[in-house]
């Protein structure tokens, strides 16, 4: 069995190394779209359409259940997907509901990192929607966090730099999580904790998708646990310097 992921970089690699160490004993195919990415500052149309190309080359590479492991892709191409292809597909979604759980006694905020994309989409807003019945989910759009990842920035100088700006508006004594709501942003958990008062939880919906994906393979009766941990990187872009490079970031996740 393979076990499909798909991003449009290498933020997707956060969800993989988490299988990684769920699901140790499976083969895994990994698909960067690096001719589109970033997909949070474009527009829907566009990224459906980058997304189905790129699913399209991974069915045929023979995979057996696809995780989509990008919240932008998930939020506006999961369902189409799912009407067009048989193979379980599991999405993203920001970890709206445990965090607003986690606060619900304590008097404190939420605040949600993800693409200007994702916060612009109906699903977002319903799921706030769904689970916020306080008010008390915050949305705070950080584009320039993947572009930074891409380039595998992770000099705690410049990244400091850039989260107090960013925080700069807020005052964090209010907030007692911070939701990292795209797939990318895993990457900086260390450093927020350093830039971050040391109240403020951070979480993401990683592993909860992993436990959704074994649960999806069990009941479509997917043989599971005869594979090797075996990833094989791809690229629509086709670069080998790429390919270098995830398996590089994949190393500082393990």
């Amino acid at each position: 069995m393979r076990l499909g992921f798909f991003d449009s970089g290498i933020g997707g690699l956060t969800v993989l190394a988490e299988s990684l160490r769920l699901l140790p004993a499976e083969d895994y195919l990994y698909m960067a779209d690096t001719t589109h990415v970033p997909y949070g500052t474009k527009s829907q149309e566009e990224v459906r359409a980058f997304v189905f190309e790129a699913v399209e080359t991974m069915i045929q590479q023979g995979i057996d259940a696809l995780v989509i492991a990008c919240n932008t892709a998930t939020s506006i191409a999961i369902n189409e997907l799912r009407e067009t292809y048989s193979l379980p597909i599991i999405g993203m979604e920001p970890a709206v509901k445990p965090a607003v759980e986690m606060n619900r006694n304590t008097g404190k905020r939420v605040l949600v990192f993800a693409t200007p994309l994702t916060l612009q989409m109906p699903k977002y807003y319903a799921l706030v929607s769904r689970v916020d019945e306080n008010g008390i989910v915050d949305s705070l759009p950080m584009p320039e966090l993947v572009q930074y990842c891409e380039l595998l920035q992770f000099d705690k100088h410049i990244l400091g730099e850039y989260f107090r700006a960013k925080f700069a508006p807020y005052d964090l004594d209010n907030y007692g999580i911070i939701v990292l709501g795209c797939t990318h942003y895993p990457f900086y958990t260390d450093i927020l904790r350093d830039v971050l008062p040391p109240h403020i939880q951070i979480i993401n919906g990683n592993a909860g998708t992993v436990r959704r994906l074994s649960a999806l393979l069990n009941r479509y009766g997917i043989d599971t646990g005869l594979g090797s941990g075996n990833v094989k990187f791809m690229c629509t872009g086709g670069e080998a310097a790429y390919i270098e490079k995830m398996r590089l970031a994949l190393t500082l996740l393990r």
